[in-house]
């Protein structure tokens, strides 16, 4: 196994497993209880709204492994995965729509506001079955995946890689905004679905049900670091190592790159649905405005940051984009694109293997190193 391969499973060391096993003791125990235990008034008293945040990130996070498994193991960088995060939303968003009943604006207990707004007489079929939790939960599940599915079994086949399949896979969710925005879709146009009143019984506007939504998050999100590392860890995840880093040998050697493509692709969309439907019960709303094209490409730049191909780097860069997002559009809202912009440009030329990569650089002594002969450059 070659200095790249053993960067790559670093994280299966005792050190990184530490590491994990405290941020999960943080976010299962700590932050809750911080929460619920500790009074308003106290400095060590964490606010609803900052637990909401947290698990907005954390929805970010699983997102971020969803690409950085597709794009920092097996080359595909796709600029369309908004597609799947919003259509998971949707799904969870439907079934919360379903379950105001007669508590919405114009109390008709069989359709939402909006289609009453719009004079439809009846529930569009797409809707039916979303009254259930279960059926939601499986739309969450089996929407983006067989999308995924289509998609990438029409690219996959016809060997569209690189600048390439980015473009189209951009070209998708553009698409489906287009979509969502009409109101004769039956997703609510450019408003969307909110108003929501609870999930599975729970009272969304209590700080019990967001705390718990916050700890349902965190287990979701290492259960998807754990799938991730199974498959990164596994034959197949050596396999898109070397179609990452020369298809054209794999395909040479016999494999199938096409089946392996297809499977991790189709897995990384499911993956960013479960973050959708998460992600929507937090927040309170879905509209169109997730399928936007520039959300797919700040995903990608969550990953570059954080490190792409390590996994762990990508919830790092998660956090931190989204955590200097909340920061600067509070305090500075017109200073965040060109902030957004020079980190970019900064990770592209300076730090190529992002935040967990210079931090192994540090912890190696390769930085000092790199420093050291640069000098020596300079004084020769």
């Amino acid at each position: 196994m070659g200095p790249i391969s053993r960067r790559l499973f670093a994280l299966e060391s005792r050190s990184g497993w530490i590491a994990i096993a405290i941020l999960l003791v943080i976010g299962l125990f700590i932050v809750p209880a911080l929460n619920l235990m500790v009074p308003e008034g106290s400095l060590f008293h964490i606010s609803t709204f900052w637990v909401a945040t947290l698990g907005k990130y954390l929805c970010f996070a699983i997102l971020a492994l969803a690409l950085d498994l597709i794009w920092g193991y097996a080359g595909i960088l796709s600029l369309g995965h908004g597609a799947f995060f919003g259509l998971g939303g949707y799904a969870m968003g439907m079934y919360m729509m379903r379950q105001i009943g007669d508590r919405s604006v114009y109390g008709n207990p069989d359709l939402p506001d909006f289609m009453v707004f719009l004079n439809w007489d009846s529930l569009p079929w797409y809707w039916w079955g979303f009254d259930q939790f279960w059926f939601a939960a499986l739309m969450v599940v089996l929407v983006p995946g067989l999308l995924a599915f289509v998609f990438g079994w029409l690219a996959f086949r016809s060997r569209i890689t690189g600048v390439y399949f980015s473009i189209i896979s951009q070209a998708m969710v553009f698409a489906i905004m287009l979509a969502f925005f009409r109101n004769e879709t039956g997703f609510g146009g450019n408003n969307g679905l909110t108003d929501f009143k609870d999930i599975l019984g729970f009272n969304l506007s209590q700080d019990s049900t967001k705390v718990g939504l916050y700890v349902v998050t965190t287990i979701a999100l290492l259960l998807v670091y754990m799938i991730c590392r199974a498959v990164v860890s596994s034959k197949l995840g050596r396999l898109l190592i070397a179609v990452r880093d020369a298809e054209s040998r794999v395909r040479f050697l016999g494999y199938s790159v096409t089946n392996a493509k297809l499977f991790v692709f189709t897995l990384s969309a499911v993956l960013a649905g479960v973050a959708g439907a998460l992600y929507v019960p937090q927040v309170g709303i879905i509209n169109p405005g997730e399928f936007t094209p520039a959300k797919s490409i700040e995903m990608a730049i969550w990953v570059a940051v954080g490190g792409r191909g390590t996994l762990f780097g990508a919830i790092v860069g998660a956090f931190t984009i989204n955590g200097a997002r909340t920061y600067l559009t509070g305090v500075a809202p017109e200073v965040w694109l060109f902030f957004l912009g020079a980190l970019f440009i900064l990770v592209t030329l300076v730090m190529p293997q992002g935040l967990v990569g210079v931090y192994r650089s540090i912890r190696s002594g390769e930085l000092k190193d790199a420093i050291r002969r640069r000098i020596q450059r300079v004084d020769v």
